[in-house]
């Protein structure tokens, strides 16, 4: 997740509240902080080194839900299995860049992800290309030349820009137009790189995962966009006498923007690709007299794993996302509870440990697209997806952990977001903060878990998450940084919320389109 803004939402107020169900609440009683600490301490450990999909981390992750799962009994619904396959490949891409003579560090001078087809590059010049607009290259030609472009939008009067933020629509369009005329490279440069690379440089260096097709997709075969520093573009340009903060003052006003400028680069990569062993984690509840309709409670258990810097070797993902995973758990042991008392639930449960979220959602999208379950019974998804910390806004407000940003129950069905607030107004009563619940919000919240992938097929979701934090993605996302009070209560109202859509009359009604 990106930065958060704080905006509490008041909506719920006016939502009428259920009766109380003395049976849901002495179940959701089973949802405890001493029981979540037990199960995050073990799936957060450093024993787990981090949980990254494909390493032995991970699959330790995955065994140890399958063992929960089979201790609260529930069945295992892949032909007596708990497991998934999610074929996988994994993607090597070895570069070597030089400059001048000079070997350059990926992660600390430039990064190149994707897969790209092997290429070799030997330059005595760069082309300058400035913002790369149409009319800043005219009709200069490109073709097999390594250029420099300004990876930022280009200013407009009276608009400001976010050079952090992810590609705008319109560089996204100005780097495709730039492949079409056939550069042999591009060198994408921006004075935040530096920084960006520095945070997660560690990341950056892993090689990328992707779903293992019947039909493989080709490499691909056009010029690479290589992410470079504001440094490399200094020295890329010393030759003319400027540096980069001053030729993007040029560029800006239009003046000198496309130059040649004499100067020694080499780059070469390297793809290797090869198969990787991934699960996701299936546990069943059959229900009563709905049982042929399905509710799905997910989250992903994989995390970033290694960290190759140190001092601290593990980035332990006790928040992203072992505080979901853990939600998952302990929601199971609720309703398992519920059943050996005689009150299962009408309607079948599933509970879906997902891999490689962070690599793309990548478990969930191999569920989606291969589910052990029709789709088409499958009547909601409820994700909790970093539910033990403190969001940055939050942190020093009063009641600060009496919050929850909710994302997606409107979107496919009106309903569903009445059933949740419903739930929340009658039993956990957190702030449900709604500023990420919308499909073209900036942050793009709605696409970046798992839940996303059960949206696509038009099947109603609920995403419930605390926010981002100072030690996300970093070896400091630790056990005992988490609020267990506070993810409890949150995983509490997953808990009502998905009571009720396991034992109402109907399924929610699909009767929303997003962004519509």
């Amino acid at each position: 997740m990106k930065k958060l803004l704080v905006t509490y939402s008041l909506l719920g107020t006016f939502t009428a509240a259920f009766a109380q169900n003395e049976t849901a609440m002495k179940f959701a009683g089973y949802i405890t902080p001493d029981d979540a600490k037990k199960h995050l301490s073990i799936i957060a450990s450093d024993a787990f080194e981090g949980r990254e999909t494909g390493k032995p981390g991970a699959e330790k992750a995955a065994n140890y839900i399958a063992g929960e799962f089979k201790k609260l009994g529930l069945e295992a619904p892949v032909n007596g299995s708990y497991f998934l396959n999610v074929p996988l490949v994994e993607n090597s891409l070895t570069v070597s860049f030089a400059l001048n003579g000079k070997t350059l560090t990926p992660g600390n001078d430039y990064t190149l992800t994707g897969a790209h087809a092997d290429k070799i590059i030997n330059s005595d010049d760069i082309v300058f290309i400035g913002y790369g607009t149409n009319a800043e290259l005219g009709n200069t030609d490109i073709t097999g030349k390594v250029v420099l472009w300004i990876n930022e939008d280009k200013p407009q009067p009276g608009v400001t820009t976010n050079t952090a933020s992810r590609l705008s629509a319109e560089r996204i369009k100005i780097v495709a137009a730039l492949k079409g005329k056939n550069p042999a490279i591009i060198l994408a440069a921006n004075p935040n790189v530096a920084n960006a690379l520095r945070q997660y440089r560690n990341n950056l260096l892993h090689s990328s995962l992707s779903i293992k097709r019947d039909k493989p997709t080709p490499l691909d075969a056009q010029a690479a966009s290589v992410t470079v520093t504001g440094e490399l573009a200094d020295e890329l340009l010393k030759p003319t006498g400027k540096t980069f903060a001053q030729m993007i003052a040029d560029a800006g006003s239009g003046t000198n923007t496309v130059q040649t400028i004499k100067t020694d680069v080499k780059i070469s990569y390297h793809d290797e690709l090869k198969d990787v062993k991934a699960v996701d984690v299936l546990g069943y509840l059959p229900g009563t007299d709905l049982k042929n309709e399905l509710v799905v409670f997910s989250a992903h258990y994989d995390h970033i794993g290694l960290n190759a810097d140190g001092p601290d070797k593990v980035n332990n993902g006790a928040d992203d996302d072992g505080s979901g995973t853990t939600g998952v758990l302990e929601m199971a042991r609720a309703f398992t509870e519920a059943k050996k008392a005689g009150h299962g639930p009408r309607r079948s449960l599933l509970f879906l440990g997902n891999v490689g979220e962070e690599k793309g959602l990548l478990g969930s999208e191999y569920y989606s697209d291969h589910p052990v379950f029709p789709l088409a019974n499958t009547i909601a998804d409820v994700n909790t997806d970093m539910i033990g910390r403190i969001g940055y806004d939050y942190q020093g407000k009063p009641d600060s952990a009496n919050s929850i940003y909710v994302v997606g129950s409107a979107m496919l069905s009106k309903e569903l977001k009445q059933i949740n607030e419903t739930a929340n107004n009658t039993y956990t009563k957190l702030h449900l903060d709604y500023k990420y619940d919308d499909p073209n919000d900036p942050e793009r919240v709605y696409y970046r878990s798992d839940h996303y992938n059960f949206a696509k097929h038009g099947i109603p979701i609920v995403f419930y998450t605390s926010g981002l934090h100072d030690d996300y993605h970093k070896p400091g996302d630790e056990v005992s940084k988490i609020n267990f009070p506070a993810l409890v209560k949150r995983a509490q109202l997953a808990f009502y919320t998905g009571w009720e859509l396991a034992n109402r009359d109907k399924r929610p009604v699909v009767d929303a389109v997003p962004g519509k």
